[in-house]
């Protein structure tokens, strides 16, 4: 039997990618958009919204009335955020958090009754390497991420006793729409941190549009499905990127505070 693979935020960027490379495989894959639009996809697009409790039943419950089973969630889903924490709207902070991780959150909560009962299951949680650490003016979003890397290590502790594993594959920059849908802190004309701030709005969204291929993703979430005994924390991205990981972790606090602060032209 085809191992059935709910994909959250599929309509566009790394979820969509993954949804038709996992289908061409084999699969049967059920993406989710919060407007799913028709088009032709190799793939059902349900709708979905991540911050709508009765909108992730609906959907699971349609899933398990055609599939009587969910065996890997993909919690894809997400939004980004920019700005000095001074100047950002703490109301939106919230809406980032409640997205990239109450979000993901709730629809693993709402798989988990059908994977406990079957007594099997995967959860793939995407993160970021952005949230290994406090990036300037990226800070919420890294702590949204980084967030979801501890909630994944408790639940798949909390889960494990049920047959149910739970990873983590953190992204560096890709090349998606993730920019465009980014709520970006405006460039206040009186802001202390206008010049600087604008800056690095600049070099974040080239990093994105330069960025690897989502495919990459989408064969190492293939490999992790595949794996009978996967790892807990996945990286996927540059060289350089994995390496300020390892930095972070042998440097002493400040060094890498500076060499952060040397790189944002701090």
């Amino acid at each position: 039997m085809k191992k059935v693979v709910l994909i959250t935020g599929a309509s566009s960027g790394i979820g969509k990618v993954t949804a038709e490379f996992l289908t061409a495989q084999g699969y049967k894959v059920y993406g989710t958009s919060r407007n799913p639009k028709s088009n032709e996809l190799p793939f059902e697009l349900v709708a979905l919204d991540v911050n709508n409790l009765v909108s992730i039943e609906n959907a699971i419950t349609y899933i398990l009335s055609k599939e009587k089973t969910i065996d890997v969630l993909v919690n894809n889903a997400g939004m980004g955020i920019t700005g000095p924490i001074e100047d950002t709207p703490t109301d939106e902070m919230r809406k980032v958090f409640n997205t990239n991780f109450f979000g993901a959150i709730d629809v693993a909560k709402a798989v988990l009754p059908q994977m406990r009962l079957q007594n099997s299951g995967l959860i793939i949680n995407v993160t970021s390497i952005a949230g290994y650490m406090g990036l300037p003016f990226r800070g919420i979003y890294s702590a949204t991420k980084g967030a979801l890397e501890l909630v994944t290590e408790t639940l798949r502790m909390e889960v494990k006793q049920f047959g149910v594993k739970v990873v983590n594959v953190a992204p560096g920059d890709f090349a998606t729409n993730i920019a465009a849908g980014r709520y970006h802190t405006p460039v206040f004309e009186d802001s202390p941190y206008k010049e600087i701030y604008q800056q690095n709005l600049d070099t974040m969204d080239a990093h994105v549009n330069n960025g690897g291929n989502p495919m990459d993703m989408a064969k190492q979430i293939y490999q992790i499905i595949e794996n009978p005994n996967p790892k807990i924390h996945y990286k996927v991205g540059s060289f350089l990127q994995k390496f300020s990981i390892v930095l972070k972790r042998i440097l002493p606090d400040k060094w890498y505070e500076k060499m952060l602060m040397n790189h944002y032209g701090i």
